[in-house]
């Protein structure tokens, strides 16, 4: 790895102005932010997920190494992992192979501290809550009126519903709550979207923690607890600084889920990058039926910069899975199965053109695709409007396999212009709003709403809040069934509750039987994570 400072320098930072964690890490304050002209962003998406994988991470790494190979001046800007998936199923979040972010280990674990003190505000306003009705401060505010549920960064199934209090008096208030995973929480999205800390503090204030009992809101900055939360969170609003394994500049920063949250990285570590890149590229969580509209319809919409182009990601694996193979059976040449599973492709290519990005496709080639099934994925791409569909190969070769695809994003870029427009007005009511992403993005044909959730909507709006959607169901599907694979049509989006997000800026809602707190994995990678006697790490990221 290279010195943190001479990255440092190559950006233009000067290391003075930094905050050192260690050799390998560096925290930059918002204030030493350079005044340059800003460059040009590349989101990155993907296909819908399958169990195969798709390595969008692993693309987005080594697309920037590609880009260096080539003499751009490109930064990375990527989501910080969350502990939680890491000793679950899921794995570390720092790319693999000659693609990766280091120092790997770290970032996957404590790193700079960003997630424990988001963890740590969270939890805060919980007990200021709790301490609040307990003390009767407000009037109408009783502990049963409470909704702000506490969060743990652990996959821990024993904490999705509890009853807290329980004893005396002096124990209370007694009620019954739950936990939530920390990338869930909304001090984790407003983290990310963010712009200052006159910004954080205000979102902070907007949060709302319950209701009194004549349906009045109860918000953070009703019950104090706004000094304290900006003291906890002042250092993990700072974009944190590191490398790729080839000693390219990456900003890890945040990291909110993509399917029960809005899946990006901060808009402040995007607004940094851009100012010392000419070149930026960053990543949307899941699909482009998921993360990709949340990075438009919601951060780029609150002030997130807009992007020139996008890069979907799909494999030859992840296309046969689409067309109906059986997992065990990924690695058995079909091309057939490709071309019925590319109608997935097709509809992530057309909802990238439906927000007015060119477009790029990222063949993530594993050694088991044959030609006959690279050409059909490519075929499908050049069909549904690709520029480019271009074979990666930054795991096994590193930035000096991703050149053709960085040439691909050069061009898409610089030789054809973005026209962004975002899948609904801002004063679209909130069912127009989820209706929109049903039909348009989701291809459903009705949508249907649980009890009392168009009353919840009305009431919202009567609040101010008519925000924009964050939509909350499986990632394994463009629609609300995981078990719908490809590109379905003609089924129903089924609403089942909403929940208001007010610092956040957006509607929560829920489709499906939604789970935000996971529970392990019958056999967890937690078995194969171990400290060796001379302190090395092992089985953290899968070797």
């Amino acid at each position: 790895m290279r010195p943190i400072p001479e990255v440092a320098a190559e950006l233009g930072l000067n290391w003075d102005d930094l905050e050192p964690y260690g050799r390998d890490r560096a925290k930059v304050p918002l204030d030493v932010f350079p005044n340059s002209s800003p460059g040009k962003l590349i989101v990155v998406t993907a296909i819908t997920p399958t169990p195969a994988g798709e390595g969008k991470t692993t693309t987005s790494i080594g697309l920037i190494d590609g880009l260096r190979k080539i003499g751009k001046n490109a930064v990375l800007t990527i989501r910080q992992p969350s502990l939680g998936p890491l000793f679950g199923r899921k794995g570390g979040g720092t790319g693999g192979g000659q693609a990766t972010v280091q120092p790997a280990n770290d970032i996957n674990l404590h790193f700079t501290g960003d997630f424990h003190a988001i963890e740590s505000a969270h939890n805060f306003l919980a007990a200021m809550a709790d301490n609040s009705a307990h003390n009767r401060e407000l009037d109408g505010f009783e502990p049963i009126q409470i909704s702000w549920r506490r969060v743990t960064d652990a996959e821990d199934r024993a904490l999705r519903r509890v009853v807290t209090g329980i004893g005396g008096r002096n124990d209370g208030p007694l009620r019954e709550t739950g936990f939530d995973i920390s990338a869930a929480s909304e001090i984790m999205a407003i983290m990310a979207l963010a712009t200052d800390y006159d910004d954080l503090r205000q979102r902070l204030s907007d949060i709302v923690v319950g209701w009194t009992v004549d349906r009045k809101p109860v918000r953070a900055a009703d019950i104090g607890a706004i000094g304290s939360m900006m003291v906890l969170l002042k250092d993990a609003l700072k974009p944190n600084l590191v490398q790729t394994v080839e000693g390219n500049p990456a900003l890890v920063h945040i990291g909110p889920f993509g399917n029960i949250a809005h899946g990006c990285s901060s808009i402040i570590a995007d607004r940094l990058a851009l100012a010392v890149g000419d070149y930026v590229v960053t990543e949307a969580g899941f699909g482009a039926d998921l993360g990709f509209e949340k990075f438009m319809d919601i951060k780029v919409r609150q002030g997130g910069a807009e992007p020139a182009a996008a890069v979907v990601v799909a494999t030859v694996r992840g296309l046969k899975w689409h067309g109906g193979v059986k997992q065990e059976d990924l690695t058995t040449p079909n091309p057939a199965a490709v071309a019925v599973g590319a109608s997935n492709l097709k509809h992530a290519i057309g909802i990238v053109k439906r927000y007015g990005l060119p477009a790029v496709v990222a063949i993530n080639r594993f050694p088991d695709d044959t030609p006959e099934e690279i050409e059909e994925l490519r075929k499908a791409a050049l069909e549904a409007g690709a520029l480019a569909a271009v074979e990666a190969k930054g795991f096994t070769e590193g930035g000096a396999g991703m050149t053709e695809l960085a040439e691909a994003v050069v061009d898409a870029v610089d030789n054809h212009e973005a026209n962004v427009k975002l899948a609904y007005e801002d004063d679209a009511t909130i069912v127009e709003k989820v209706e929109t992403l049903a039909t348009d993005l989701y291809k459903a044909s009705n949508t249907t709403w649980a009890p009392m959730t168009k009353t919840t909507a009305r009431r919202f709006q009567d609040n101010g809040w008519n925000f924009p959607i964050c939509v909350a169901k499986t990632h394994l599907s463009i629609s609300a069934n995981q078990r719908l694979r490809g590109a379905p049509e003609g089924h129903t989006f089924p609403v089942t509750e909403l929940r208001i997000a007010a610092g956040a800026r957006q509607i929560i809602a829920l489709a499906g039987d939604i789970m935000t707190l996971p529970g392990l994995p019958a056999r967890p990678n937690a078995y194969d994570i171990e400290l060796t006697a001379d302190g090395e790490v092992t089985g953290l990221l899968g070797t």
